[in-house]
C-alpha cells in the first residue's frame, strides 16, 4: 500500500500529499527520473511550462508503467501567457507536450498584478475546468488580495494555491486564509533553497531524535501541519531517502520548538516582484 496520504480537495477531488517537483530538472533527464520515481511510488508531478520539460515529463508519464489515472499529474500557465483567449492556447501546448488528454492540476503561476490579467486567465481555467481538460483548478504565488479577488469577481475559489514555504517562511496568515476558505496550501522551495539552512542545529537535534536527516525532518514537517510538498531530486537514492518520511511523525513539542524557525525568509522572488 503507498503510504502518501491524500488530501480532498474543496472540489471533490483529493490528491497525493507528496510528490515530485521537477523544476530545474532538463528537459533531456525528466523522463527517466519521472520513471524512477514512479518506480519508487511517488504518484504526484508537478511541472511547468516555464520549467522546460513538460514533453521528458510525458515520456516518464507514458514510459512508467503505472496507469494514467493512478497519476496526479500539476503543470501551470506561465506569466506571458495570461489572458483568457492566451490561457487557453497555452493549455492546448502543455497537454500536446505532455502528451496527456488531461491534467489533474492547472495553476496560474504567479499573479503579475501588474499585468492585470490573472482574473481573465483564472476564468479560462473555470472552463477548462468545466471542459474536464483540468480536473482541478488552482494558482501559485497569489497572496490573499489576489485571491480575494478571484474569488469576488468570479465566485471561484481556487482549490490549491502553491507558494514558497518553508520552517524558515512559515505564511502562517496565509494558511489561516486558506483554511478558512478550504483551499490547500502546496509548499515550493520546502527545504529553503540556497543556503545552508538545514544546519540548523534544532533540525540536527530532531534529525537525531528521530534516526532522519533534517531534509527529512522539514519534509516531515510539511505533512505534519497538512501542506502539500513535492521535494525535487534527480539523483535515485535521494528520491528514496525524500519518499523515506512516512515512518515517523514530529510530536507537538518538535512541531512547537519548530514555530521558534520562522523568519520570514524569502529566498524566491516576491509576488509583487514579478512581471
Amino acid at each position: 500500500m503507498n503510504p502518501v496520504p491524500r488530501l480532498t480537495l474543496n472540489d471533490g477531488h483529493a490528491l497525493p500529499q507528496f510528490g515530485l517537483g521537477t523544476c530545474q530538472i532538463p528537459d533531456e533527464h525528466a523522463a527517466s527520473v519521472v520513471r524512477a520515481a514512479v518506480g519508487l511510488g511517488y504518484r504526484h508531478l508537478d511541472t511547468a511550462t516555464i520549467y522546460y520539460n513538460e514533453r521528458g515529463v510525458g515520456e516518464g508519464i507514458a514510459g512508467c508503467g503505472v496507469p494514467r489515472e493512478a497519476l496526479f499529474v500539476t503543470t501551470k500557465l506561465w506569466n506571458l501567457d495570461q489572458g483568457y483567449d492566451e490561457t487557453l492556447r497555452a493549455f492546448d501546448a502543455s497537454l500536446e507536450r505532455l502528451g496527456l488528454g488531461y491534467v489533474d492540476l492547472y495553476l496560474i503561476h504567479w499573479p503579475c498584478p501588474a499585468r492585470d490579467r490573472f482574473v481573465d486567465s483564472w476564468r479560462a481555467l473555470i472552463a477548462l475546468r468545466e471542459q474536464g481538460r483540468a480536473r482541478s483548478i488552482g494558482v501559485s504565488n497569489f497572496q490573499i488580495p489576489h485571491l480575494r479577488r478571484l474569488i469576488d469577481d468570479t465566485g471561484v475559489t481556487p482549490a490549491v494555491n502553491q507558494v514558497e514555504l518553508h520552517p524558515f517562511m512559515q505564511q502562517a496568515e496565509l494558511r489561516r486564509f486558506h483554511e478558512s476558505l478550504g483551499i490547500v496550501t502546496e509548499s515550493w522551495s520546502p527545504l529553503a533553497r540556497g543556503g545552508d539552512y538545514l544546519k540548523e542545529p534544532l533540525l540536527l537535534e530532531l534529525a537525531g531524535k528521530h534516526g532522519k536527516t533534517a531534509a527529512q525532518v522539514v519534509l516531515r514537517w510539511h505533512v505534519d501541519n497538512g501542506l502539500v510538498v513535492f521535494p525535487k531530486s534527480e539523483s535515485p537514492q535521494r528520491l528514496a531517502e525524500n519518499l523515506a518520511i512516512f515512518d515517523f511523525r514530529l510530536d507537538a513539542e518538535d512541531l512547537e520548538r519548530m514555530r521558534g524557525l520562522e523568519r520570514n525568509l524569502r529566498t524566491g522572488e516576491h509576488p509583487d516582484a514579478t512581471h
